[in-house]
């Protein structure tokens, strides 16, 4: 069954104190995982893509991805990585402070899996996971079609 796997997720956050909350709710859920913190946009990039100093990185299999980040927001991360054949299909969960609709739609737009609000309520950050966890990552194991 999926929940025992351990998942690779990579945290894209700027706010140090954000990404000291997110870690913690990953230690705190029952999501079997290692993570990764990039500190914005562009050290994601080059993570995802394994380019220089990251040519070691594990790919994710979940990304959270802030949307709001010096250089390189998330909103460029999302474009590009739902171009691109071998990042396209991670799943991404948008982390914003935004409640806007307009930000919303548009994350949504540009390929997110899924939006939380921060600060994080921590049953909702659990519901995401367990929502990805059950969904998206059996569909990931699916045997292939017959023909």
């Amino acid at each position: 069954m999926t929940q025992n796997i351990p998942r690779k997720i990579l945290l894209v956050e700027d706010s140090p104190s954000d990404a000291h909350l997110a870690m913690r709710a990953f230690a705190q859920s029952t999501f079997a995982s290692t993570v990764n913190h990039a500190k914005d946009g562009a050290e994601a990039l080059a993570m995802l893509r394994r380019e220089g100093t990251f040519h070691e990185c594990p790919r994710p299999d979940l990304i959270f991805l802030d949307l709001n980040m010096p250089r390189v927001n998330g909103k460029q991360v999302l474009d590009e990585l739902r171009v691109d054949p071998d990042l396209g299909l991670i799943p991404i969960v948008v982390l914003s402070t935004s409640t806007d609709d307009a930000d919303l739609r548009e994350a949504y737009q540009l390929g997110a899996n899924s939006y939380v609000v921060k600060p994080v309520d921590l049953n909702e950050f659990f519901r995401v996971i367990e929502a990805i966890q059950s969904y998206w990552f059996q569909l990931c194991e699916l045997p292939a079609p017959q023909n």
